[in-house]
C-alpha cells in the first residue's frame, strides 16, 4: 500500500507541471494569433475587434505581460501595414495600464536601438514610424517625438559621415509625417519647420550623381524617374500646403478618441543617434518606378497624383504587404486585393506598378524574381476580368518604351515576360508587335522579341515557337538548337585531323581508357608547331577540336549525357588546357559547336568551370573576344559572365569562412586551456594543427582573392578597351557614337558595377589607380563615378 502511494506520488507531480506548461503555450499562442490576426476578415467592426482584443489582453497582463510586449514590439517591425490597428490597440491598452504603455514605449525605443545596430534599416524605419503614430493615439507626448525628429535630423551635420546615412535619417522623418505630420504641426508648428527648413537646405546640396545608374528609364517622359528623396520631400510639401489633410490612411484610433484622450502620455526615453561605424550598411538610394498616371486608369477612381502624399502611402503599403507575404504567394494576393480602401483607388494598376517597380529596383529587387511571376500569375486568376488587361496594358506601355529602357530591366522583363507566356499557352497578340520587323535586328525592341522567343523556347521547344508567331516574325525566331559537327561525313575527310576523329570516335564507342585515347590524339598533326619546337610544350589547338568536337557529338542527346562526357573524360580535358590558349580554345570550340543552343553553352561553360577545366578569367576573356563579337549583346552571355562571378565570389567566401572557423577554434581551445579544464600537452598537438591548418588556409585565401581580384581586373579591361576603340572610331569618321550596341555595352558595364558591388568596393583603390584613372574617356569614368557615388 505505502510503496504504491509513494509511486503513485512521484510519478503524480509531472504530469500537472506537463500540463501547467502545455496550458501555459497554448495560451500564449493563441495571444500571439489574436494579435497577429486582428485587422483581418471578420463580422465584427475594426473597433470592436480591437476593444475586445485590449480587453483580453488587459486581463491576461498580470501573468503574460513580457511575452505580449514581445509580440506587440515584433508586429510593430514585421506587420507595418497594419501600422494604425496596432497602435490603436497599444493606446487602448495604455489608456487602461499606463505602466504596461510605459515598458511598450521603452521596449520599442531598445528594438529601434537594435535594429540600427544590426543594420535592419528598413525595419528601424516602420520602428519609427509606428512611435510616431503612437503621437496620434495619446500614447507618447508630440514634444518627446519632435525632439527625437531633431536628433534625427541633427545627423545632416555630421562631417565625414556617408550621404547614405544622412540620407536614411532623413527618409525616417520624412516617411513617418504622412502619420503623424498634422498633430506635430498642431503643436509644435515653429519646431517642425525649423525641422523641414534643415531637410529642405540638405536635401538641395547633396550630390545625384548615382541617380543615372538607378534609374529604370533614362527619358524623362511621360513620367519622370525621380529620386527617392526628392520624390517625397515633393510629396511632403504637397501635404503641407494642403494643411497636413490626408485621405488615404486608415485612424481606427479616431472612434475611441473620447478614451483615448484622457490617456496619460509617456515622454521617449533619450535617443542620440548612434555615430557613424564603418561595419554600418545603410540602404541605397533608389529612384521611384513610375509606369501609370491618372489618363491610363480610364474608368474608375482616379490615380493620386506621383507627389500627392496619397500615392505615396499606398504604394508604401503594397510594399509592406508584400514584404510580409512574399512566401505565401497565395495569402499575398489575397492581401493585396483585399487593401483597405481599395473603392476609393485604382487598386489594379497600383498594384501592378508596384510589383514592377519591386522586380525592376536596382541593384536588385527585394526577392527573387520568379517570385514576381507567380504573384502575377495568382493576382490574375482572383481577378479574371480586370486584372489580366491592366497587366497587358502595362506591358505594352514596357514595349513602347523599350529604347530607354536600362538594359537590366529589360533582362527581368525579358524573363518575366516569357514565363508569364509559359503559363498562358505563349498566347500574345504578336501582330500588334509588328514595328518591330522593319528595324535593325540591333534595336532593343527586335531584340527584346528575339530574346523573349528565345527564353519561351528553354520552356517549351522549337517547334512549338514556330507554331505560336506569325510566319513574318520569322526573322526573330531562334534557330533550331541543333549541334554542329565539323567533321560530319566523308565531305569533311579534307578538314585537318578527319582520320584521328573517326579513331576517337571509335575508341570512345569501344569504351577505351585515358590511356589510350591521349595515344590517339599524339598522331593529330599541330598547325602552332615548327619544325624547331619542343611538342610537348606547344599548345594544340587541332588536338581540343578533334576530341571535342567529337565527344560532345556523342554526348549531344542531352545535358546528362554531355556532363556524364565531361565527368567521364575529365583526365584527357584538364590535360588538353593545361594552357591558358587551351582554355580560351576549348571555349571556342564549345561555342562552335552549340552556337545554336545558347543554353547547352551556358549550362557546359558553367560545369567547366566547376570541373575546374577552364578557370573564371579564361571564361571573361572569352566572353570580349573578337569570336564572341557577334553575340555580345545576347542575353546568354551575360547569363554567363555573371555565373561566373558569382562562382569566383562563393569560392571565396567558402575559403573564408573555413579560415574562420579554424580561428574561432583556436581561440576556444585557448580559452579552455587558460580556464584549466584541459590537459596543456594534448592542447599544445591540437594548437599546432590548428595553426598549420590556418596558415594553409590563409595563403588559399589569398589566392582566391587574387584570382577574384584579377577577374575583375580583366572584365573592366575589356570593358575599357571595347568602349574606348567604339568611341575613337565614331569620332573619327565624324558619326554619333550613342548607337545601340554602346547602350547595352556601357549599361551592361553599369550591371557589372551594380550587381557585385559588395565585392568591388574591396578593390576600389586598384581600379583607381590602374583602369579608372582621370586620362579615361569621361563617358566610361562617368560610369565609374555613379559606383562610387552610391555608397558616399
Amino acid at each position: 500500500m505505502s510503496r504504491r502511494r509513494h509511486s503513485d506520488e512521484n510519478d503524480g507531480g509531472q504530469p500537472h507541471k506537463k500540463r501547467r506548461a502545455s496550458e501555459s503555450i497554448e495560451i500564449e499562442d493563441r495571444l500571439e494569433s489574436l494579435i497577429c490576426r486582428v485587422g483581418e476578415k471578420s463580422t465584427s467592426s475594426l473597433e470592436s475587434n480591437l476593444e475586445g482584443l485590449a480587453g483580453v489582453l488587459e486581463a491576461d497582463l498580470p501573468n503574460y505581460k513580457n511575452k505580449i510586449l514581445r509580440i506587440l514590439c515584433a508586429v510593430a517591425r514585421l506587420l507595418p501595414e497594419k501600422l494604425t490597428v496596432y497602435t490603436t490597440l497599444v493606446g487602448l491598452l495604455n489608456a487602461r495600464n499606463y505602466n504596461f504603455g510605459g515598458e511598450f514605449v521603452e521596449a520599442m525605443v531598445r528594438q529601434l536601438k537594435e535594429t540600427i545596430k544590426s543594420n535592419s534599416f528598413y525595419e528601424a524605419v516602420y520602428v519609427v514610424r509606428f512611435l510616431s503614430d503612437l503621437v496620434n493615439c495619446h500614447v507618447i507626448a508630440a514634444p518627446s517625438m519632435v525632439a527625437m525628429f531633431e536628433n534625427f535630423v541633427s545627423v545632416i551635420q555630421e562631417e565625414d559621415a556617408p550621404q547614405v546615412r544622412r540620407d536614411w535619417y532623413v527618409y525616417a522623418v520624412l516617411s513617418s509625417l504622412p502619420w503623424v505630420g498634422k498633430e506635430l504641426y498642431e503643436k509644435k508648428d515653429v519646431e517642425i519647420d525649423r525641422i523641414l527648413n534643415q531637410i529642405e537646405s540638405y536635401l538641395k546640396r547633396r550630390q545625384k550623381t548615382h541617380v543615372i545608374m538607378l534609374q529604370v528609364w533614362t527619358a524623362e517622359k511621360p513620367h519622370p524617374q525621380e529620386e527617392y528623396l526628392d520624390c517625397l520631400w515633393a510629396q511632403i510639401q504637397k501635404l503641407k500646403k494642403d494643411r497636413w489633410q490626408e485621405r488615404h490612411i486608415l485612424r481606427p484610433y479616431i472612434a475611441f478618441d473620447s478614451v483615448l484622450c484622457e490617456a496619460l502620455q509617456h515622454n521617449l526615453p533619450p535617443f542620440t543617434p548612434p555615430p557613424h561605424s564603418e561595419t554600418a550598411v545603410y540602404p541605397m538610394p533608389r529612384v521611384i518606378f513610375r509606369m501609370f498616371d491618372y489618363t491610363d486608369a480610364p474608368e474608375g477612381p482616379v490615380m493620386p497624383g506621383s507627389h500627392s502624399v496619397e500615392r505615396f502611402v499606398i504604394e508604401e503599403n503594397l510594399h509592406c504587404i508584400i514584404k510580409s507575404h512574399w512566401k505565401e504567394r497565395k495569402t499575398c494576393a489575397a492581401q493585396l486585393l483585399s487593401y483597405p480602401g481599395k473603392n476609393k483607388i485604382p487598386l489594379n494598376y497600383h498594384i501592378v506598378e508596384v510589383i514592377f517597380a519591386e522586380l525592376f529596383m536596382l541593384p536588385f529587387p527585394p526577392h527573387i524574381d520568379v517570385m514576381y511571376t507567380t504573384l502575377l500569375i495568382e493576382l490574375c486568376k482572383l481577378q479574371p476580368g480586370s486584372l489580366p488587361q491592366v497587366l497587358a496594358q502595362a506591358t505594352e506601355m514596357m514595349y513602347l518604351r523599350l529604347d530607354s529602357m536600362n538594359t537590366t530591366c529589360i533582362d527581368r522583363f525579358m524573363s518575366w515576360f516569357s514565363h508569364h507566356l509559359s503559363n498562358f499557352q505563349f498566347r500574345w497578340s504578336w501582330d500588334d508587335w509588328s514595328d518591330c520587323l522593319t528595324q535593325d535586328l540591333e534595336k532593343p525592341k527586335p531584340k527584346f522579341v528575339k530574346e523573349v522567343l528565345e527564353k519561351c523556347m528553354r520552356l517549351s521547344y522549337h517547334q512549338r515557337m514556330v507554331d505560336i508567331v506569325p510566319a513574318s516574325f520569322a526573322p526573330l525566331l531562334p534557330v533550331n538548337p541543333l549541334f554542329v559537327y565539323k567533321y560530319m561525313d566523308e565531305s569533311s575527310s579534307t578538314l585537318p585531323g578527319y582520320p584521328v576523329t573517326i579513331a576517337i570516335h571509335n575508341a570512345i564507342k569501344n569504351r577505351a581508357n585515358n590511356e589510350e585515347i591521349l595515344n590517339v590524339l599524339k598522331d593529330v598533326p599541330n598547325p602552332n608547331q615548327g619544325d624547331d619546337d619542343d611538342e610537348v610544350d606547344s599548345f594544340n589547338p587541332l588536338k581540343i577540336e578533334v576530341f571535342l568536337q567529337t565527344l560532345l557529338h556523342l554526348a549531344a542527346k542531352s545535358f546528362s549525357h554531355s556532363f556524364s562526357a565531361l565527368a567521364k573524360f575529365h583526365e584527357i580535358l584538364k590535360a588538353l588546357t593545361d594552357s591558358d590558349e587551351g582554355k580560351l580554345h576549348i571555349l571556342r570550340v564549345l561555342y562552335d559547336v552549340w552556337k545554336n543552343h545558347p543554353q547547352m553553352i551556358s549550362v557546359i561553360v558553367d560545369k567547366m568551370i566547376r570541373t575546374q577545366i577552364v578557370d573564371c578569367a579564361a571564361v571573361a576573356n572569352w566572353i570580349f573576344s573578337p569570336e564572341m563579337a557577334h553575340d555580345f549583346t545576347r542575353f546568354y552571355v551575360w547569363e554567363i559572365l555573371h555565373s561566373t562571378i558569382r562562382k569566383m565570389n562563393k569560392h571565396v567566401q567558402k575559403i573564408q569562412k573555413e579560415l574562420d572557423e579554424a580561428k574561432e577554434k583556436l581561440e576556444k581551445q585557448h580559452r579552455r586551456r587558460d580556464s584549466g579544464d584541459e590537459d596543456d600537452d594534448k592542447n599544445s598537438d591540437e594548437d599546432g594543427l590548428l595553426e598549420e591548418q590556418i596558415e594553409r588556409l590563409q595563403e588559399k585565401v589569398e589566392t582566391a582573392q587574387s584570382e577574384q581580384k584579377n577577374l575583375f581586373l580583366v572584365i573592366f579591361q575589356r570593358f575599357i578597351m571595347i568602349l574606348t576603340e567604339h568611341l575613337v572610331r565614331c569620332e573619327t569618321a565624324g558619326v554619333d557614337s550613342n548607337t545601340p550596341w554602346y547602350k547595352n555595352c556601357i549599361e551592361r558595364l553599369q550591371q557589372i558595377f551594380l550587381m557585385h558591388y559588395q565585392i568591388i568596393q574591396q578593390y576600389m583603390l586598384t581600379l583607381e589607380n590602374l583602369l579608372f584613372t582621370a586620362e579615361l574617356d569621361h563617358h566610361i569614368l562617368a560610369v565609374y563615378q555613379q559606383f562610387c557615388a552610391l555608397q558616399s
